[in-house]
């Protein structure tokens, strides 16, 4: 059984193609990664399952039609629409030439203590990451329940510690107080 450490999001599943059961699909990774046969994960029902595509072809610069084995109509890709794609940490990090512990999802940094580099003191903790804008964003809850909102940009971290949980942030002047109300 795979379980949700084990993978991380390459994409999603948007809609259905056609009548053979192709499904239109934007990947996050090179569509090269697919083409060499290496597994789709899809949660169905709760359940982390492998599935390999029969062909791939780009549609767009970041969108493809993959037809999946043993899916050969419009009504059996139903099921795929709006699902996000997983794959195998195991399979990604030598298609990317990274080590698996180097492979982080949004979510794996949830929980972790920001720490402000400058000051040496904590901003509060990762309550959840926000992918919804063009700039990935920390959303970070303060001691005293307050919000703030952080880019998620390399240039910003200084270090990552998983022992501790804890992430070390150089942060432009003014950034905490674009966050707070006036």
């Amino acid at each position: 059984m795979i379980d949700q450490k084990e993978i991380s999001t390459v994409g999603k599943f948007q809609k259905t193609h056609a009548l053979k059961g192709e499904l239109n699909a934007i990947l996050d990774i090179d569509s090269d990664f697919v083409a060499e046969g290496n597994a789709l994960i899809i949660e169905m029902d709760g359940i982390y399952v492998p599935f390999y595509a029969e062909s791939i072809r780009p549609k767009g610069s970041t969108s493809y039609l993959i037809k999946l084995d043993g899916v050969n109509s419009e009504g059996e890709a139903k099921i795929f629409v709006n699902k996000p794609i997983y794959a195998l940490k195991a399979e990604l990090a030598p298609f990317l030439e990274l080590e698996q512990e180097d492979l982080l999802d949004e979510d794996d940094l949830v929980g972790y203590q920001v720490v402000d580099a400058a000051n040496n003191v904590s901003l509060g903790v990762i309550a959840s990451v926000d992918s919804t804008t063009e700039n990935l964003l920390f959303v970070i809850e303060t001691d005293n329940g307050e919000i703030i909102y952080v880019p998620a940009v390399d240039e910003f971290i200084e270090e990552v510690d998983d022992a501790e949980m804890t992430i070390k942030m150089s942060l432009p002047d003014g950034l905490i107080e674009l966050n707070k109300k006036s």
